[in-house]
């Protein structure tokens, strides 16, 4: 298949659309292309990825964003694809929506340059919060409905990284996956990402933003961090146990359903 080696999707307005598909799974196994995609927003897609997306086998659209995000930037989608609101927060607390429409700089808590602080407090939020284990939950229900081969469920953000991010990482360990390999997907948003974040802060620095701190704020709100992912697995550790009793106790996926999501995605 010649997707096989194609990680980022090579979309004219979609940014960070992923395949999970080759990622290894430690038994030897290996997850099937053309069953999961990841990505940020689908709002500013074009005809073209319309039609790409559709030749790719999309049928399941899992929208984790807020009610607000969804209302003012609405997916784009191809005729026939089911759609799934699971908003992760009530509003977005990434910032990243506000960051990519606004292409200005968010005070957080009155402060324009802790973007990592508050990231960190992000990623506490999405494994404590009720309403992002109530997502994540949905988001399972889904996979588990996804049995057609080529048939692709795409879940997604405003920028694909952080509720997306943690989607991925819940899904892949779910699947047996190496933590390695997951951190290693996780962090590819970094690449897949680079010339949209670039083009960001060159647009702010147009506008007269020059102080370093307040632009690497930003940044720090538009990629990822190898701390992001650790604050929420240390989290787990702490409050939870484990990453695996964290999907079982806290996202409610049975055992029987984890061998199901294997049979499904797996090969």
């Amino acid at each position: 298949m010649a997707n096989e080696e194609k990680r980022v999707l090579d979309l004219e307005k979609g940014i960070n659309f992923r395949e999970l598909g080759g990622y290894k799974t430690k038994d030897g196994k290996t997850v099937k292309y053309h069953k999961l995609l990841r990505s940020a927003g689908l709002s500013d897609l074009t005809d073209n990825d319309l039609n790409y997306l559709k030749d790719y086998g999309f049928k399941i659209d899992i929208d984790l964003r807020s009610k607000q995000e969804v209302d003012s930037k609405p997916d784009k989608k191809p005729a026939g694809v089911r759609y799934v609101w699971a908003p992760v927060f009530q509003e977005d607390e990434t910032k990243s929506s506000e960051v990519q429409s606004e292409t200005y700089i968010p005070e957080i808590n009155g402060d324009p340059t802790n973007g990592y602080a508050h990231m960190l407090d992000v990623y506490r939020d999405i494994i404590t919060g009720d309403s992002a284990k109530a997502a994540y939950r949905k988001f399972f229900n889904q996979l588990l409905l996804n049995v057609n081969d080529n048939e692709v469920l795409l879940f997604h953000c405003s920028a694909g990284k952080d509720r997306t991010g943690m989607g991925a990482v819940f899904l892949l360990k779910a699947l047996g996956v190496p933590l390695e390999t997951i951190k290693e997907d996780y962090l590819l948003t970094n690449v897949a990402n680079k010339e949209y974040v670039d083009n960001l802060i060159s647009e702010l620095e147009a506008k007269g933003y020059n102080e370093p701190e307040v632009l690497n704020s930003v940044r720090d709100l538009m990629t990822v961090h190898n701390n992001y992912l650790t604050t929420a697995l240390n989290t787990i550790d702490r409050s939870y146990g484990s990453l695996d009793k964290y999907i079982k106790e806290e996202l409610k996926v049975t055992s029987s359903e984890i061998n199901t999501l294997k049979k499904i995605y797996l090969e």
